[in-house]
């Protein structure tokens, strides 16, 4: 029997790479965006559904676990993908901003969470996995707003797994580093703002962020450490995901607060 996985935020990046992964792996792929009528892909597909899914609307991620639920019987596996990241000076940001990126990434993922779990609970067996960041283990200059969030999905997402555990669902967090996607385009708001104390980092950061020898990882790699994390039969809570996250997260864990700023700052030249 096939096995079914809601995906929030497939119309790009890693939720549209991690759809077509776990879709050529023979599961049922439940696909939902802000914009379904926009796609031109998964609609031609069999064993995917298209949904409508705003992780800042209940009553749309609720249909779309019920009409998920409806066709395939049941759902296996979600994976909270949506959100977006802001960065800039914390007093460029109106407030709006500032609530408005951690009802993306922080309550619209409970709200999916929570909606989902009384199926999970139901079947005695499920599985959530949650895409955090190396920002959700170790922050950059500016990132107040975005690491808030990341930050606050890797407690969620640790502290959930005792419940879980109760029900025989497990909790996963997938870390990646720098991802080719469009974290840079449309899935970012950054507010350099006018104030001219904080343009030598805003410069430094942009310089740093455009380094030709960064690596980065394509979208297609996350997917696999998903598919991976769903599949493994272990209990693990952690994935890193590219070669870049596994580097500055240990260097993260080896180093002392202030070794670590010391670092971060000579690669912004401070």
């Amino acid at each position: 029997m096939r096995q079914t996985i809601l995906i929030t935020g497939a119309s790009s990046g890693i939720g549209k790479a991690t759809a077509i992964h776990f879709y050529k792996h023979g599961w049922n792929v439940i696909a939902t965006m802000r914009s379904p009528e926009k796609d031109t892909e998964f609609s031609k597909l069999e064993n995917v559904q298209l949904a409508k899914l705003d992780v800042l609307d209940v009553s749309s991620i609720e249909q779309a676990i019920k009409n998920g639920i409806a066709k395939f019987g049941k759902i296996d596996v979600l994976v909270n993908n949506a959100g977006y990241g802001a960065y800039g000076p914390l007093e460029s940001f109106p407030r709006e901003n500032i609530i408005r990126q951690f009802n993306t990434n922080v309550i619209g993922l409970m709200d999916v969470t929570k909606a989902i779990i009384p199926h999970f609970r139901q079947n005695k067996e499920g599985a959530i996995v949650n895409i955090s960041s190396i920002g959700g283990q170790m922050t950059f200059a500016l990132g107040t707003l975005y690491h808030g969030t990341k930050f606050a999905v890797e407690g969620i997402s640790e502290s959930l797994h005792y419940e879980m555990k109760e029900l025989g669902v497990k909790v996963k967090i997938v870390e990646p580093g720098f991802i080719a996607t469009d974290f840079g385009g449309r899935s970012f708001d950054f507010q350099a703002g006018d104030i001219k104390e904080y343009q030598p980092l805003i410069g430094a950061l942009m310089k740093q962020w455009q380094n030709p020898n960064n690596i980065v990882s394509p979208p297609s790699l996350v997917a696999e450490v998903i598919f991976n994390a769903v599949n493994d039969g272990t209990n693990q809570l952690r994935y890193r995901a590219g070669d870049d996250a596994k580097l500055i997260l240990d260097s993260r864990k080896q180093m002392t607060d202030i070794e670590f700023f010391e670092m971060m700052n000579k690669q912004l030249g401070k």
